[in-house]
């Protein structure tokens, strides 16, 4: 049994549960979530340091204990190259949120701490999970937090967009549990290592589960046309709502694609596929065309959230190494370049008491210029811009439907990289318009002088602009991590 895996759910959870004790119930210690989520990502940072990238395929860390003997069921926990990424990503957010909370005054501190430390253990545990009814609780412990961040600390409109993000969610977690138990009511057991190693379901079971299964995670990553939810919940979000959303909630569902639903049901996912690469692709010029029509700066990074995901689920529908590591390399791109997006965004609409447009009234860059600096090079990041971290999640989606598994439809793939290559373009489009009527031109002479960024969004900030340079100018740094963990659940497909 490896305990660096027990710490890093019991850190966030012991620390959530201690400010239930009477003696919190004025308020919560400055800097208490901070120290807590500290701890967390010490002990992520740990993991990653004592990894072995030598064997990136193998489960690691892992412990497998029983939990409800008498259904077979166990607490089964562990990491390899597919998972780690996103367990730093989820602490180190966690804790950049905590660190932009420490320099501004909040609505109940208290409540908010506990939420987010709840919160955190649901991430983490969705991503360290080796159980498939483990992976459903965790996967659905962070719905009733991230409403309750959404309904009580968000805007104006915020007890609507809650309810519609829980009921969408909630839908979806229904479906996916559905297609769990045809898993385990076939193979017998609900163990996702042994699970896919070969279970013996028949095809067209197979192709049953991964629909049920690929609709439920489809609602959280989210693809079009289950995506409604995603423009209220986050334009109405507060900040730190946004960012894990953007950041960790929604690599939730696309992660479930990567661990459960295409190396436990390889024949339905090689079914599917070509489905699966047409809703992605209409996501991509979807959100893209949404994204021009939009006014409020959130709303619009929001709707770019669509396009992005569709290409991280365009490289899952290629069932091809190169295709399945895009995916992976742009689930943390995107966590790392939207989270920041929401980071400015919010510091934006601090500022200017607006995330309009068209109020904000540009001249950004001459009023604001470093938050209007890392604004655009946040939008330059995520339109694509060769040497920043977006640029290789889509073009490696790209070249993975260039060339799709062989039992998938060349010529139909070559449709969609063409139509996703629209959609880069649309991306660029539409993230420059913005920057035209934001940071560029005059400042409006009616606006007064405003703080520039502060220590501590700078301290939270900072870390994902250097990641995203990293990971940009030295993509092998994630992508020898991911690669032969992608291989081996791709069996028989060369690299």
């Amino acid at each position: 049994m490896s305990w660096i895996p027990i710490a890093m759910l019991a850190v966030p959870l012991l620390g959530a549960a201690v400010l239930l004790l009477p003696r919190f119930a004025g308020r919560v210690p400055r800097g208490y979530g901070l120290a807590v989520s500290g701890v967390t990502l010490a002990l992520a940072v740990a993991m990653a340091a004592v990894f072995d990238y030598g064997d990136t395929a193998r489960m690691q860390f892992q412990t497998d204990v029983p939990w409800i003997p008498g259904l077979d069921l166990r607490f089964h926990l562990g990491v390899d190259g597919i998972s780690l990424p996103l367990v730093v990503l989820t602490a180190l957010l966690t804790f950049l949120c905590f660190v932009h909370l420490a320099g501004r005054p909040q609505s109940r501190p208290r409540a908010l701490a506990f939420t987010l430390l709840v919160l955190e253990t649901g991430m983490i545990g969705t991503f360290l999970a080796l159980d498939l009814l483990l992976f459903f609780v965790f996967f659905e412990v962070v719905l009733v937090p991230m409403y309750f961040v959404i309904a009580v600390w968000g805007g104006p409109e915020r007890r609507a967009a809650a309810v519609k993000f829980i009921l969408y969610t909630l839908l979806g977690s229904a479906v996916l549990l559905l297609g769990l138990l045809v898993v385990w009511s076939q193979a017998g057991t609900l163990d996702m290592v042994a699970l896919a190693r070969g279970n013996g379901i028949a095809r067209s079971t197979q192709i049953l589960a991964f629909l049920a299964i690929g609709a439920g995670l489809a609602v959280k990553a989210p693809m079009w046309p289950l995506h409604t939810w995603l423009p209220d919940a986050h334009t109405e979000a507060p900040t730190v709502g946004s960012v894990l959303l953007a950041g960790v909630l929604l690599k939730m569902g696309t992660y479930g694609f990567a661990r459960i639903a295409i190396p436990i049901l390889p024949e339905g996912a090689a079914t599917v596929a070509p489905w699966l690469g047409a809703f992605a692709v209409i996501g991509i010029i979807y959100g893209s065309l949404a994204c021009l029509a939009q006014r409020d700066l959130k709303r619009m990074i929001a709707y770019s959230s669509v396009g992005h995901m569709g290409f991280v689920l365009l490289g899952f529908a290629t069932l091809t190494p190169v295709g399945v590591n895009a995916a992976l390399f742009g689930n943390v791109a995107h966590g790392l370049i939207t989270g920041l997006l929401f980071f400015v965004a919010g510091a934006v609409k601090d500022r200017y008491g607006t995330a309009d447009m068209a109020r904000l009234g540009g001249g950004m860059l001459g009023r604001l210029p470093y938050i209007g600096s890392l604004l655009t090079f946040a939008c330059v990041a995520s339109l694509g811009l060769p040497g920043l971290a977006g640029f290789w999640g889509e073009m490696l989606a790209l070249f993975g439907a260039f060339r799709p598994a062989v039992e998938l439809s060349r010529p139909l793939f070559l449709t969609f990289m063409v139509i996703g290559g629209i959609g880069t373009v649309l991306t660029a489009a539409y993230f420059l318009l913005m920057l035209s009527r934001v940071t560029h031109g005059r400042p409006a002479r009616d606006r007064g002088p405003a703080v520039d960024v502060t220590a501590y969004e700078l301290a939270a900030w900072m870390p994902l602009v250097l990641l995203t340079l990293l990971f940009g100018l030295w993509p092998k740094a994630l992508l020898a991590i991911t690669t032969p963990a992608v291989q081996a659940i791709l069996p028989g497909v060369g690299s």
